[in-house]
């Protein structure tokens, strides 16, 4: 396994970390992702740290809490050698303030996850989204006296756009407050707008990315083809609820492509399209899921060789994103 930066921190990770998004699956919209229990995440933890993963990332939001449940059990008497993740932002419950990124919802978010983990620290604290509705001074300074405390080691943010991630690294450097030091956010083949605001500016700040839903919300495992019905999988079962759009016709292009790279490298769809980004600048780690075992194993395989240059190009060919403006202004 490859180990990088944690972005701008000491910390070194594995190129991989396991996403706990199936973990529980106790409300609609999570159920379509999966509905792991203690006894199917404990073997996934296994199969993980065997092979040099001890990242594991998970969200309070993630089905209402299950998620960091399963995460905290399954991890009982080998937290001491994994790194865990966890957010908070977005809503939690009906309660007004059970939800943004006030000094109470995060306090509470902190203590409420820290329990149902089963730990007394949590290594990455991410804000999940953006709370325009509260000073960045007070997030960033109760992040701060989070660190300074030891219940949370380093700070994140996630889904942040451009400009609000730079103003709260601004915010930080100004008032010598702790600087968010890893961005986590959506890049994969089938949704590159990452590279347009955001790379140049984690690139300029040292920072780094860790990847969510690098295959495109499960559009790039190879059970969506041309003229073929959709396999057994989230999408078919209606899970492509809140996922990244994209032109079904742009897909299959891509599909075809992995496919045929896939055939000369012996390798696997997902396995092609995940080697990619690890091979992209600013990308620190990437968030793999696995409904099961056999997921999982597959993707692991990812790492551990390197697309050559010629696929590299291709790929970026085939899917080039339209610059926005101005940058296409810059580009002429």
């Amino acid at each position: 396994m490859e180990y990088r930066k944690l972005g701008n921190s000491g910390l070194q990770v594995p190129v991989l970390s396991l996403g706990t998004g199936t973990f529980g699956g106790t409300n609609e919209f999570f159920q379509r992702w999966g509905q792991t229990d203690v006894k199917e995440a404990s073997r996934l933890v296994d199969i993980c740290l065997d092979s040099g993963i001890n990242f594991f990332d998970t969200a309070n939001v993630y089905s209402q809490g299950a998620s960091e449940e399963v995460l905290g059990e399954a991890l009982k008497g080998r937290r001491h050698e994994t790194i865990v993740a966890t957010k908070a932002t977005y809503t939690m419950s009906d309660k007004v303030n059970d939800r943004g990124s006030s000094r109470f919802h995060i306090t509470n978010a902190v203590n409420d996850s820290l329990k149902r983990l089963g730990t007394d620290y949590i290594d990455v604290y991410f804000m999940h989204g953006f709370d325009s509705h509260t000073p960045l001074e007070e997030t960033l300074r109760t992040l701060d006296n989070l660190v300074s405390s030891g219940k949370v080691r380093y700070i994140g943010c996630s889904n942040f756009t451009a400009w609000q991630l730079m103003k709260s690294l601004s915010v930080s450097e100004k008032h010598n407050l702790e600087k968010y030091v890893i961005y986590q956010g959506y890049y994969s083949l089938i949704g590159r707008d990452y590279e347009q605001e955001l790379m140049p500016l984690i690139k300029d700040q040292d920072m780094g990315l860790m990847v969510w839903s690098p295959l495109g919300w499960g559009r790039l495992t190879g059970k969506i083809r041309r003229n073929q019905p959709l396999a057994d999988g989230r999408i078919q079962s209606g899970g492509a609820v809140g996922s990244p759009p994209v032109d079904d016709e742009y897909l299959y292009t891509v599909v075809d492509a992995l496919e045929r790279i896939a055939n000369e490298t012996g390798k696997t769809i997902s396995q092609v399209a995940l080697n990619w980004l690890v091979q992209q600048d600013t990308v620190s780690n990437i968030v793999i899921g696995a409904r099961n075992e056999q997921q999982l194993i597959e993707n692991l395989d990812a790492v551990g060789w390197s697309l050559s240059m010629e696929h590299l190009n291709e790929l970026n060919a085939i899917t080039a994103p339209t610059s926005i403006y101005p940058h296409w202004v810059g580009e002429r």
